[in-house]
């Protein structure tokens, strides 16, 4: 089989309250920045690689009307605080030494991805690797996933998605991918293990 896992939330830990809490301690502003900042479209597009850091970081903070350099803080904060989730990690390095092909398909910005690509050796275990902000496409839209298939010769049947969202794994099972919602390394290993593709 093809296993493929997302990023934040499945191998790195992504908890953006926490990162809001790191810069803005101020309740309004806290939710000024959740909703204008981080759960604005803008942040999509970000991931998609259709706008840049800086643009992003100057919208932002034309929409909040909050400190230029508090809100660029928010954003270079952000890859430090996606910590790596080891369980997941040693579930992934087991995988690899089974019969089984690995692969990345993640919504990420560029400056996250390059930072996390730096710092961390375990690249290599994956066949292929998907990141949103370099083909300008991103979950939950079908065209990431028909890219994933595409680019890598997958067969849809062949193949499992684990995500911690549960608009991703339905997008992904539309077209035939098998889908794990992930909760934690343990019970993602014993999934993978119920549709036979580990021991």
């Amino acid at each position: 089989m093809n296993i493929v896992f997302d990023l934040g939330g499945v191998v790195f830990r992504w908890r953006p309250e926490k990162i809001i809490r790191h810069v803005f301690q101020d309740p309004k502003e806290q939710d000024l920045v959740r909703s204008e900042i981080l759960e604005h479209v803008d942040w999509v597009e970000l991931d998609r690689g259709t706008i840049t850091l800086d643009q992003a970081i100057i919208r932002g903070t034309s929409r909040t009307g909050l400190p230029r350099g508090r809100v660029e803080k928010l954003f270079k904060v952000v890859p430090e605080f996606l910590t790596p989730i080891e369980e997941t990690i040693q579930l992934i390095r087991d995988i690899h030494g089974s019969n089984n092909s690995l692969f990345v398909l993640s919504n990420m910005h560029a400056a996250s991805i390059s930072y996390l690509e730096e710092r961390h050796k375990f690249w290599n275990l994956f066949d292929g690797i998907v990141i949103s902000s370099r083909i300008q496409k991103v979950k939950p839209e079908i065209e990431i996933y028909e890219h994933l298939l595409t680019t890598h010769g997958l067969n849809a049947a062949e193949t499992v998605f684990v995500d911690d969202l549960s608009e991703n794994l339905a997008a992904a099972s539309t077209i035939g991918i098998h889908t794990i919602r992930f909760i934690d390394a343990d019970q993602c290993r014993q999934d993978l293990i119920n549709l036979g593709c580990i021991c």
